[in-house]
């Protein structure tokens, strides 16, 4: 019964993954400057939204099941970030699945459903999960505010159940940061949706 599921699970496109590929903690955030256009029509940059306590990226979609199941938990942890005066963006890298449910235009539909009071920019071609190495939504890189990786995983350690969540990682990281500790969990397993490159 394991191993179909499992099989399942890879046949979709999700899985469970340890941050392998993706850039380490202490790794200086890449591509500060380049601009990315936001629903709102604007063009941003990660330098641009991070404040003086840092900055949370996290790589997301509209159509991602795992995205879709952790609405409530995607929204409450960006208030937090915001509270906690670290700025908040996230970045739909689905370029290979533009024409569809992850169009600009359901993006913008998407996160005027969600409330959205943070950035939700369309990263063209994949050029910063490319360069953070991200390759699942949700995925979540929280930096400090001399922009280093503090943080990279999930949300929490049970994306599939919030019933049954024990440690909440990410409000956690964010806590110890702003408080001027060390980050306790630097990484968490994840599990998403595969993030769909241009071919």
């Amino acid at each position: 019964m394991k191993l179909l599921v499992s099989a399942l699970l890879l046949l979709s496109g999700i899985s469970f993954l340890h941050a392998q590929d993706a850039i380490t903690p202490g790794t200086p955030m890449p591509k500060g400057d380049l601009k990315v256009k936001d629903v709102s029509g604007i063009l941003i940059s990660l330098n641009e939204v991070k404040t003086s306590g840092g900055i949370l990226v996290m790589f997301s979609s509209n159509t991602c099941a795992y995205v879709i199941r952790n609405q409530q938990r995607t929204r409450d942890i960006c208030l937090y970030a915001l509270e906690k005066g670290i700025g908040v963006v996230l970045l739909n890298s689905n370029d290979g699945n533009r024409s569809g449910g992850d169009s600009f235009a359901q993006m913008q539909q998407y996160a005027k459903s969600q409330n959205f009071v943070w950035k939700y920019a369309l990263d063209s071609h994949s050029e910063l999960a490319d360069a953070l190495g991200a390759t699942r939504t949700p995925e979540c890189f929280l930096f400090d505010g001399n922009l280093r990786l503090v943080y990279h995983g999930a949300i929490d350690d049970n994306p599939t159940n919030e019933s049954q969540v024990k440690r909440k990682h990410l409000k956690q990281a964010i806590a110890e940061l702003v408080a001027g500790k060390e980050v306790s969990v630097r990484e968490s397993q994840f599990i998403g949706c595969t993030i769909h490159r241009p071919r």
